[in-house]
């Protein structure tokens, strides 16, 4: 299972409408106890690449931190089910995906390494 706020979930929606129709990226900072992933955070990749159909971020830039988690980046096209390409360069242990419209727990999913999707809780304020 994987847990988030309200608060950041709102702000990765935020983000991902602000650079619509274009994908984001950001990095998920969190922990893992068992099979809870807990994110408490996020962290914008230096000089990531926005584009439309693509995110990228270079492995080189990204912060020296144990706390980062995984990443999430949107779809523009509305469907939050991985590519092989997400799958292939999967971080961490989740991956999400928001999908258009942005708007609702309905409109993000997470998946593990294996591209199976992840129980996940949007815990409210």
């Amino acid at each position: 299972m994987v847990s988030i706020s309200e608060e950041l979930m709102d702000a990765i929606f935020e983000g991902a409408k602000k650079l619509y129709p274009k994908e984001t990226i950001l990095l998920l900072r969190g922990k893992r106890k068992k099979n809870l992933i807990t994110i408490s955070g996020l962290v914008v990749p230096p000089l990531a690449n926005y584009g439309r159909g693509y995110a990228n971020i270079f492995l080189h830039m990204l912060p020296m931190d144990f706390s980062i988690i995984g990443t999430v980046h949107s779809h523009p096209s509305g469907n939050p089910t991985p590519s092989y390409t997400d799958l292939n360069h999967f971080l961490g242990v989740v991956l999400m995906i928001v999908a258009f419209p942005f708007a609702d727990e309905g409109s993000v999913a997470a998946y593990d390494r294996s591209g199976n999707r992840l129980e996940l809780n949007v815990a409210k304020a």
